[in-house]
């Protein structure tokens, strides 16, 4: 079945859209992607491809987790996705305690988006949530940003405190990745929520970086919006 996978993956391959995506993921020298290697599949056709190999063995998605590829890593984790959907409570606990032991193979921003919210948010749901705190004053970029994406399923559950929580640990960082993640999910907690979004930005709106700040009041009205610019 991994032979098959594998075949499948190549076939689709396109050099013009990898060349895009290798400027896109910021793959050159010094850059956050550095050194990762595309083949040009769409998320459409990896999510498509998931769902038909979704029995493939843990050690066959290890393969995929571990390669260099980037498209082999992200149909990877859509395989864990899938799997951690069908499954009953025993194999979800599976799923995560995998998940968390191959975290280091999700090395960037779309391999968490498209993931830990999906596994590790739900099923953190009604459990203990100290890892996502743990990850949050991690020294890894990319364990940063599951700790603020995981908690997007909180939101759509209408939960706002660990959201908040992370946001106020991670109102410092310096990446602008990290920027980008906290006020998105500012953002949607005032979907849901304005007056509570709110709240959290007039307590700290002065102190945030101003693209964490862009991102969370990019719903506002205008007025609205450059009262919190400053401008």
């Amino acid at each position: 079945m991994f032979n098959l996978l594998i075949k499948d993956l190549q076939k689709l391959k396109n050099p013009q859209k990898a060349k895009i995506y290798r400027r896109f993921f910021k793959t050159g020298k010094g850059e956050y992607g550095e050194g990762d290697v595309f083949i040009g599949l769409t998320v459409p056709q990896q999510r498509e491809l998931a769902k038909k190999y979704v029995n493939l063995s843990f050690p066959d998605v290890k393969k995929l987790l571990s390669n260099k590829i980037h498209e082999y890593r992200l149909t990877g984790f859509f395989i864990l996705v899938y799997k951690y959907e069908k499954g009953n409570q025993k194999e979800k606990k599976k799923i995560v305690d995998y998940y968390l032991s191959n975290v280091q193979h999700a090395n960037n921003w779309d391999l968490i988006d498209c993931v830990a919210d999906k596994i590790l948010g739900n099923y953190l749901l009604d459990k203990d949530k100290k890892i996502l705190y743990k990850f949050a004053n991690s020294d890894s970029l990319w364990e940063r940003r599951i700790a603020i994406i995981s908690t997007f399923e909180f939101i759509k559950n209408n939960e706002f405190d660990d959201t908040l929580r992370i946001s106020e640990i991670l109102l410092n960082d310096k990446h602008d990745l990290i920027h980008k993640a906290v006020g998105w999910m500012l953002r949607e907690v005032g979907k849901r929520n304005q007056s509570v979004e709110e709240k959290f930005l007039k307590k700290h709106y002065k102190k945030m970086p101003r693209t964490m700040l862009r991102y969370a009041i990019e719903r506002f009205d205008e007025n609205k919006r450059k009262k919190y610019l400053g401008k």
